[in-house]
C-alpha cells in the first residue's frame, strides 16, 4: 500500500475480515509504536457507520485506548440500544485476541428545543496569515503522522517552549481534500494536537492518550476549505496524569465539538 494514502482512502480499503473489518496501516499514520490515536478512533467510527446503516448523527464518543496499535486491527461492534431517540454502540478494534481500543458512541437525530446555547470562537487570523506550527527546521521531528495535516498557531505555545500555561490553539485541516468532509474525518482530525501539557516543559518524555470524550453539538459539519479551529487547554496535571478540555469551532466562529482528555504523562 502506498505510504501516502488520506484517511478517505484507508476508509475505503475497509474490508471484512472474521465478523468485523480491517485495513492495513501505513507507517506514516504512525505515532512512535502505535498507530496516531485520532486515526484509530476515526476508522473505528467509519467501520460503526458502515456496519450499521440509517444511524442518526453522532452525537458523543466515550474513547479508551487501550494498548498500543502495533499492528493492522479488525474493528467489531454491536447495538447496546436502539431507542426512539438515541442508538448507542460498543465498538473495539483487537489485534488477534488483545483489544487495543475500545469505545462507546450515541448516535441520536436533531429535535426541536427551549435551549439554544454556543459558545462562540476567540477571535483569530485567517489561517493563511498564520505560522505554521510546526516549524521547517524541526519537521523532521515531530511524529510522522502530523505530516498528514497541515496545522497554524493562533495562540498558545509549541511543544518544549518552557511556557507557564498549558493551551494551543490552531487552525487544522487534513492535508488531502477528499479527507475533509464527515464527522469520522473530524473526529480523525480531533486527537491532532499534541497534549495540552507538552508546551510547559522544556524536555521530551513518554506521553499516551488514556481516555477522550467528545461531544458533538450539532449536525451542520461545514467549514471553509476543511479549517476548524482546535483548541486544547491544561486544566490539571498531576501524579503522572493530566486533564485538558479540548473544542472544536467551524470558519463562522460555532462550537462544533467540545472534550475531554486524559494523557498519561512519564515525564
Amino acid at each position: 500500500m502506498p505510504e501516502d494514502y488520506s484517511f478517505a482512502q484507508l476508509c475505503n480499503q475497509l474490508s471484512p475480515k472474521n465478523d468485523g473489518l480491517t485495513v492495513h496501516i501505513p507507517d506514516d499514520w504512525r505515532q512512535g509504536r502505535t498507530a496516531y490515536g485520532g486515526l484509530t478512533a476515526g476508522l473505528t467510527l467509519e467501520a460503526v457507520m458502515r456496519q450499521h446503516s440509517d444511524l442518526p448523527p453522532l452525537r458523543s464518543t466515550m474513547i479508551n485506548f487501550v494498548g498500543p496499535v502495533t499492528d493492522d486491527p479488525v474493528f467489531t461492534s454491536q447495538i447496546m440500544r436502539q431507542g426512539r431517540n438515541v442508538t448507542s454502540i460498543a465498538a473495539n478494534a483487537a489485534i488477534g485476541d488483545q483489544t487495543v481500543f475500545a469505545a462507546n458512541f450515541a448516535f441520536g437525530a436533531a429535535r426541536k428545543s427551549d435551549l439554544n446555547i454556543n459558545l462562540p470562537a476567540p477571535d483569530a487570523p485567517r489561517p493563511d496569515d498564520c505560522e505554521d506550527f510546526t516549524p521547517p527546521q524541526i519537521k523532521d521531528f515531530v511524529p510522522i503522522f502530523f505530516h498528514k495535516f497541515e496545522t497554524k498557531l493562533i495562540a498558545g505555545h509549541r511543544p518544549m517552549s518552557g511556557a507557564k500555561e498549558g493551551y494551543i490553539r490552531t487552525w487544522s485541516r487534513h492535508s488531502q481534500e477528499d479527507s475533509r468532509n464527515g464527522i469520522a474525518s473530524l473526529l480523525c482530525l480531533g486527537d491532532v494536537l499534541p497534549p495540552a501539557a507538552l508546551p510547559m516543559f522544556r524536555h521530551m518524555g513518554a506521553i499516551s492518550s488514556m481516555s477522550w470524550m467528545f461531544n458533538v453539538l450539532t449536525d451542520d459539519l461545514t467549514t471553509d476549505d476543511g479549517w476548524w479551529q482546535i483548541e486544547t487547554k491544561l486544566t490539571a496535571g498531576q501524579e503522572g496524569y493530566s486533564s485538558q478540555v479540548m473544542r472544536i469551532w467551524n470558519t463562522r466562529g460555532d462550537l462544533v465539538v467540545e472534550g475531554m482528555q486524559n494523557v498519561t504523562m512519564f515525564m
